[in-house]
């Protein structure tokens, strides 16, 4: 029993650890903390080990809970009903919640407010295009987080975040706001503008 519970709760820890990369934007953000978004993107790179990791030990603890159990003929006082943490009904929490967890990045889109700008009228010749090459993004939940603190500023006109590309492609009005703003803005989140550049 002792056994079954260390390896639920490995494969709940696994889990979390997988997905903790991508959860913590979202933390950050209901906490008004943003500059902490990052703290957990070392993780990444170990998410498909964590993820296989998850897999395998709640696959054994459905085997073990699964497997028939040779009876023992004995005299022995037997317990009728198992603990909660030894149940059944307990290891199926614990599947759903690592399920839901592993798949955060998938979803988590839906935890940000929306920010589609409105339409701006601006003069053409106040619009720049800025890209803004960023480190430390690792998911689509980091593109978010980004979107949303660029997309605070007044005069943004378009932004596209880009976790795969490592970069974000801003369109503004430089009456309104400065390219230093909205770098400002991106390293607020906790994730680091390493060059910019007008295009």
């Amino acid at each position: 029993m002792k056994t079954e519970n260390k390896m639920i709760g490995a494969g709940f820890f696994t889990a979390l650890a997988a997905s903790l990369c991508c959860i913590t934007p979202i933390l950050a953000l209901v906490a008004g903390t943003s500059g902490i978004a990052s703290a957990f993107s070392w993780l990444e790179p170990m998410r498909p080990y964590f993820i296989g990791l998850t897999v395998i030990i709640i696959g054994l603890s459905w085997y073990q809970k699964l497997k028939t159990k040779k009876l023992i003929d004995c005299n022995c006082d037997r317990e009728e009903n198992p603990k909660f943490v030894n149940s059944k009904m307990f290891l199926g929490i614990i599947t759903v919640i690592a399920a839901l967890m592993l798949s955060f990045p998938y979803y988590s889109s839906i935890f940000y407010p929306n920010t589609e700008k409105k339409v701006l009228v601006v003069k053409k010749t106040s619009t720049q295009k800025a890209e803004f090459r960023i480190s430390g993004m690792t998911c689509a939940s980091c593109e978010k987080h980004v979107n949303h603190e660029v997309n605070k500023l007044i005069g943004i006109i378009n932004s596209n975040v880009n976790y795969t590309n490592g970069n974000a492609i801003v369109e503004f009005d430089n009456s309104k706001t400065t390219i230093n703003e909205i770098e400002k803005a991106i390293n607020s989140t906790g994730y680091t503008v390493t060059n910019k550049k007008l295009k």
